[in-house]
C-alpha cells in the first residue's frame, strides 16, 4: 500500500470511490477567468459542472478584495481590454448577472516631458475613443503629419487588428488563421489587392519598425510602444507589431473597468454558472487527476473528496496540470518546457488622498485610462535590459490607473486607489537578492517615478500593497511571477502555445483531459478566449463523451451489484 495507506486506485475500484464523492459532466481546474468562462459554456450546454479552486477568493488574477477598510483594490488584472471585443460579454450576457463595465475614455494619456529632459516641452497626450479628438491632441503635441499619419494608420490597422480578435476566438489551427487573415489581402475600393509578402512584413515586423515606418515623433512612438508593451515582450522583438496596432480598436470600444472592481467581471461569470446550475468550490483545489483506462475519471482535492467525471478542463498553468498528472501525464504533457521567463513586472497598489495631478491637465482627463508614463523609447530598451541581465531597473517605467476616479465604490470620499505597474522586474536577480527584503525599496523607487511627471503623489500616498514577482507567485500562483503564465513572444504564440504538441486545447495521450487559461492560445489577459474554446473542444468531443460515461456508468453498476 502506499503511503497513507489507502489502496491504489485501479480499474473499477477508482471509479466507485470517485462516485462516492461527487458526480458531474465536468470538472474545471481553477476559478480564473477562463476556468469560470469554460464552466459556464459547459453548463449552458446541459452540463453538470463543478469549479475547484485552492484558492478562498474567487477570480484568480481577476479579482477583488478589500485591501483596507472600505477600500477594494485588484488583485490582478484592473483594465480590461480584450474581452471587450473577444464577445464572451454579450454570449453569455453577463450584464443580466451584474457586470457592468465604466469606459475608460479617454483610455490613454501620456504626459509632455518633463523639464530638462531631453528634447522640446510639449503638451500631454490625449488618446480617446473619438479619433478626431486624438488627431488634435497629437497635432498639438507632435505635429500635423504625425496626426495625419495616425488617422491613417488606424484606417489601415483597423481591419488588420479585427482580423488578430478574430484568430484569438478560434483553435489556432491553419486553416483557421487562414480564415482570419485572408481577406485582409482582398482588393479594397480602388485599392489593389495587397501582396501576400506585405502583410507578413507587417505582422511578422517589430512594433518598433512599425512605428519608425509611420511616425516622426518620438513622444508619440514611445507611448505607443508601452501601451504594446504590456503583453510583455519588448517591441524591438519579431511579431509585436500587432501588439501596438490594437490601439486602432480602442477608437470603437476603449479598454473598460467593472464597477466594484476588476472582480466584477468573475462575481458575474460565477452567477451566470449557477443559474444554469454550475457550482463553484474555493478552498479545495484539485490535488491530483483520477485516471482510469488511460482517460479521465475525475479529480482529488487537497481535502480527499472525490468528483467523478470524464472531462476536465485545467484552467490552471500548463506546468501545474502536469503535475496534477504525476505519472499519469503523456508524452506530451510529461515533456512540456513552455518558456515561463524571469518574471514580469511589479505592482504597486496605492491609497492615496488625492489622484495623480499633472502639470496643467485636469485630473478628469489623465485618470481615466493607462497613465503612460514614458517619454522615449530608450527607457523601455534600457529596462529589458536590465531584466535581460537580471537587474533591477536603474530607471523604472510606470504605467499608472486610478479608476476610483470614475468608480466611487471602490474607496470612501476623498480617497483613492492608485495601481501602479512596472515592468521588466526579474524573479530571480543576478546578485541573490531578495524580493522580501527589496519589496519597500523598489516601491518607493517606482512611486518616484510616478511622482517625477506627477509632482506631489509620493506626499499623497497613505498605503502601499507591493506585489513583487515572488508575491505574485505566492498570491495568484502565477509561475515566477508571469502573469502571462508563458512567455508571449512570436515563438509561443498561436499554434506554438503552450508547445506545439499541446496547442489544440486536448492533451494527446490522456483522453478527456483539456487546457485552457493564459498558458493556452491566444495567452495572458483579459479575454475569456481561451476558456470559450476549451469548452467549444469539449463540447464537439461529447459523442465519445457520452459513450465514455455509459461505460462509467456500467462499471460503477458492476461494482454495486458485486
Amino acid at each position: 500500500m502506499p503511503a497513507g495507506g489507502r489502496p491504489a486506485d485501479t480499474g473499477v475500484d477508482a471509479v466507485a470511490d470517485a462516485v462516492a464523492g461527487a458526480v458531474a459532466d465536468a470538472v474545471v481546474v481553477g476559478a480564473g477567468h477562463n476556468g469560470l468562462v469554460a464552466a459556464c459554456h459547459l453548463a449552458r450546454a446541459g452540463l453538470t459542472v463543478e469549479v475547484v479552486e485552492r484558492d478562498e477568493v474567487l477570480g484568480g488574477a481577476v479579482s477583488t478584495v478589500e485591501r483596507w477598510p472600505g477600500v477594494r483594490v485588484d488583485r490582478g488584472s484592473s483594465a480590461h481590454v480584450i474581452v471587450r471585443h473577444s464577445g464572451v460579454v454579450e454570449e453569455l450576457d453577463l450584464a443580466a448577472h451584474g457586470l457592468r463595465y465604466v469606459d475608460c475614455d479617454p483610455w490613454g494619456f501620456a504626459p509632455a516631458p518633463v523639464p530638462g529632459d531631453p528634447g522640446p516641452d510639449g503638451r500631454p497626450l490625449v488618446f480617446s475613443v473619438d479619433l478626431d479628438a486624438t488627431c488634435a491632441s497629437i497635432a498639438a503635441a507632435c505635429g500635423e503629419d504625425d496626426a495625419a499619419a495616425y488617422r491613417r494608420f488606424v484606417g489601415v490597422w483597423g481591419p488588420r487588428s479585427r482580423a488578430v480578435v478574430d484568430s484569438f476566438g478560434r483553435q489556432p489551427t491553419p486553416l483557421g488563421l487562414v480564415r482570419a487573415f485572408w481577406p485582409l489581402g482582398a482588393p479594397s475600393g480602388d485599392a489593389p489587392r495587397t501582396p501576400g509578402g506585405d502583410l507578413a512584413v507587417d505582422f511578422l515586423g517589430s512594433g518598433d519598425a512599425l512605428l519608425d515606418r509611420w511616425f516622426t515623433s518620438e513622444r508619440l512612438k514611445a507611448a505607443l510602444a508601452w501601451f504594446g508593451a504590456q503583453s510583455g515582450p519588448p517591441m524591438s522583438e519579431p511579431g509585436t507589431a500587432a501588439m501596438v496596432a490594437w490601439v486602432a480598436l480602442l477608437h470603437d470600444t476603449p479598454p473598460g473597468h467593472p464597477v466594484g472592481g476588476s472582480g466584477g467581471l468573475t462575481e458575474a461569470l460565477r452567477r451566470r454558472l449557477e443559474s444554469d446550475g454550475g457550482r463553484v468550490t474555493l478552498g479545495d483545489g484539485a490535488a491530483r487527476l483520477l485516471v482510469e483506462d488511460g482517460r479521465v475519471a475525475g479529480v482529488e482535492t487537497e481535502s480527499g473528496r472525490r468528483i467523478a467525471a470524464p472531462v476536465v478542463v485545467a484552467a490552471c498553468h500548463v506546468l501545474a496540470t502536469r503535475d496534477l498528472a504525476g505519472a499519469h501525464a503523456p508524452p506530451a504533457l510529461a515533456a512540456a518546457a513552455p518558456p515561463v521567463g524571469n518574471g514580469f513586472g511589479l505592482v504597486l497598489r496605492c491609497l492615496t488622498d488625492a489622484l495623480p495631478a499633472y502639470p496643467g491637465v485636469d485630473p478628469a482627463v489623465s485618470a481615466q485610462g493607462l497613465q503612460l508614463l514614458c517619454t522615449d523609447r530608450a527607457q523601455l530598451a534600457a529596462a529589458h535590459g536590465d531584466w535581460l541581465a537580471g537587474r533591477l531597473p536603474r530607471e523604472p517605467v510606470p504605467l499608472a490607473m486610478s479608476f476610483s476616479a470614475s468608480d466611487d465604490t471602490l474607496a470612501p470620499p476623498g480617497q483613492h486607489v492608485v495601481t501602479v505597474w512596472g515592468q521588466w522586474y526579474p524573479y530571480d536577480l543576478a546578485d541573490g537578492g531578495d524580493w522580501d527584503a527589496l519589496a519597500d525599496a523598489e516601491a518607493a523607487r517606482l512611486v518616484a517615478a510616478v511622482d517625477r511627471f506627477a509632482p506631489g503623489f509620493a506626499d499623497s500616498v497613505q498605503q502601499v500593497y507591493v506585489q513583487t514577482p515572488l508575491l505574485l507567485e505566492r498570491e495568484l500562483s502565477l509561475l515566477r511571477g508571469n502573469v502571462m503564465h508563458v512567455e508571449m513572444g512570436l515563438a509561443s504564440m498561436f499554434a506554438f502555445r503552450p508547445t506545439p504538441a499541446l496547442s489544440g486545447y486536448r492533451v494527446p495521450g490522456l483522453e478527456g483531459l483539456y487546457l485552457a487559461g493564459a498558458s493556452t492560445h491566444p495567452g495572458g489577459g483579459v479575454s475569456g478566449n481561451s476558456g470559450r474554446t476549451a469548452a467549444r473542444a469539449v463540447l464537439a468531443d461529447r459523442r465519445p463523451l457520452a459513450r465514455a460515461r455509459s461505460r462509467a456508468g456500467r462499471a460503477l453498476r458492476a461494482v454495486r451489484s458485486r
